[in-house]
């Protein structure tokens, strides 16, 4: 009883704070150390008070702070180990908060194949991999941010590492800089974003680089030895990325889109603002792809730039109009480049399982403890039943009306 009272005051404190406060840019300059297995940075915020307020909370799990300033003059500050809060220094209208930061992150950062007990010569060799997952883990056990999805900010990064690793990150790579060894990656977003969908991911990468019909750059990532399976893995890319654009009826939202296929991912693949991380599972040469291919995956994540990335669900119980909108319109691509036989076959194999499971499944769509099979399948099915109600131009005209 004690643990749920607490997550209620938690979750009630940021949304008052949502009305008082809006964070507006952030600014952070991070190193990363594998062996460590910690980041450092310092990070600039930009932000509103609207009204009065006694504390302002960014969520930090186990951070230690220093040098913290707001507009430019250092203040005191508490730490709880779950959030940094703020309590002096501030003013009504537009602020900036500056300082330093050192986290071991447990989770949302992960750190493969680097199981070294020290600093090692020759880091162009190390097959290592670091890459990020926020969604579920927070994203606020390596970057000081917000856990609750509907503040949304314009983040900038500009992580330093070894000069023979790729750094990605979210938005347009600004720059590149030299330092020694080590390259610093700038990457910057134009449009603000809720904060799980920061990422990282690092390794030694090459790239196909290939342009929609819109212009939009389209980078494909893939490891030197999986040159292979490049062209079967990223097959119908460019044709679902053209498709869903056509489709959606909106033009995709941001200015650049990325795939990276990376090890011992959690899921299938996560859908971070401009930049997917996908399940290097789904790398898949020619004859396998008969089996097992990544297309679904694809288009899934790629919808969700526009269901979920730029419209985000407020809370849990609407988590099935992201899965199940991103669900619905990956079927439609992959009727586009597989044909119609092989949509009504998915189609009908979907309702035999929703059939099945409602037999047991007494959980409805809007509760936030719904199944998998419930937000995904579901929810698409009942976008699918509804369009054949009212029509494909009706249905798409109250799409873009969102």
């Amino acid at each position: 009883m004690r643990y749920y009272f607490l997550l209620f005051v938690s979750t009630l404190a940021f949304s008052q704070q949502l009305q008082s406060v809006d964070f507006k840019t952030m600014h952070a300059s991070i190193e990363i150390n594998p062996i460590k297995r910690n980041v450092i940075g310092d990070v600039s915020y930009t932000f509103e008070v609207k009204q009065q307020i006694d504390t302002i909370r960014i969520d930090a799990q186990k951070m230690v702070f220093t040098h913290l300033k707001i507009n430019g003059k250092e203040v005191k500050f508490k730490e709880n180990k779950k959030q940094l809060l703020l309590y002096e220094g501030f003013k009504k209208g537009k602020n900036t908060l500056n300082f330093h930061y050192d986290a071991f992150p447990t989770q949302a950062m992960y750190f493969v194949n680097w199981d070294f007990t020290e600093e090692i010569d020759t880091p162009e060799e190390v097959q290592g991999q670091i890459w990020t997952q926020g969604q579920g883990k927070y994203t606020s056990h390596w970057l000081p941010s917000f856990d609750d999805v509907n503040e949304k900010v314009i983040f900038g990064l500009a992580v330093k590492f070894h000069k023979s690793f790729e750094v990605i990150s979210n938005g347009n790579l600004l720059r590149k800089e030299t330092e020694g060894d080590d390259f610093t990656w700038h990457y910057q977003m134009t449009n603000p974003m809720s904060s799980y969908l920061v990422m990282l991911a690092i390794g030694h990468f090459e790239k196909q680089e290939l342009t929609a019909k819109s212009g939009i750059p389209l980078v494909n990532y893939y490891e030197k030895k999986d040159s292979l399976v490049l062209e079967p893995t990223y097959r119908y890319s460019k044709a679902i990325f053209d498709f869903l654009e056509n489709e959606i009826g909106i033009p995709y939202p941001w200015k650049i889109y990325r795939q990276i296929p990376v090890h011992d991912f959690l899921y299938a693949g996560m859908e971070n603002t401009t930049s997917t991380i996908f399940s290097r599972d789904f790398l898949v040469d020619r004859v396998g792809y008969v089996d097992r291919n990544y297309a679904n995956v694809n288009a899934h994540e790629l919808a969700h730039q526009w269901f979920g990335n730029l419209v985000t669900a407020k809370s849990g119980k609407d988590h099935w109009l992201q899965e199940g909108f991103a669900t619905y319109y990956a079927l439609l691509a992959e009727r586009a480049v597989f044909g119609d036989d092989y949509f009504y076959e998915k189609l009908y194999t979907m309702s035999g399982q929703l059939i099945e499971a409602a037999k047991t499944d007494t959980i409805p769509i809007l509760n936030e403890k719904a199944s998998s099979l419930s937000f995904y399948q579901k929810g698409a099915w009942a976008l699918h039943v509804l369009r054949e109600r009212v029509g494909r131009d009706q249905f798409n005209k109250a799409v873009k009306a969102i």
